[in-house]
């Protein structure tokens, strides 16, 4: 069963065989996945659990967690995202690489909300 924090892997889509973290159970079928996008490649969206493969690692993260909280949870368990990213060919050190500080998804609420304010 997916549960939250579990790190998968993308069977299906254009962003098959990629490694991804469940941030959110939508329902029976469907969960919250993201990569981070500038960690594995995997863009923050939902994702039908038939085409994800859980593995056996996890992370410790809240349920609804941002992109900035997952990639933080990502660097203390260094260990375990180097051995699934040398898994799925990139090398990347994941102590180089920077997350922006609000997604576009969490800007365009606050401008929503700015403006039903007015």
């Amino acid at each position: 069963m997916m549960e939250v924090g579990r790190i998968c892997v993308k069977t299906a889509g254009r962003e098959a065989n990629r490694a991804c973290v469940v941030v959110d159970i939508i329902d029976e079928n469907f969960v919250l996945v993201t990569g981070p996008r500038e960690v594995t490649g995997v863009k923050r969206r939902r994702c039908n659990i038939k085409h994800l493969e859980p593995t056996k690692y996890k992370i410790d993260i809240e349920r609804g967690a941002s992109d900035r909280e997952v990639f933080e949870a990502l660097k203390a368990n260094k260990d375990v995202v180097d051995k699934i990213l040398r898994k799925f060919g990139l090398e990347k050190d994941i102590s180089k690489i920077k997350i922006k500080k609000e997604s576009s998804e969490s800007k365009r609420k606050s401008t929503r909300s700015k403006k039903s304010k007015k």
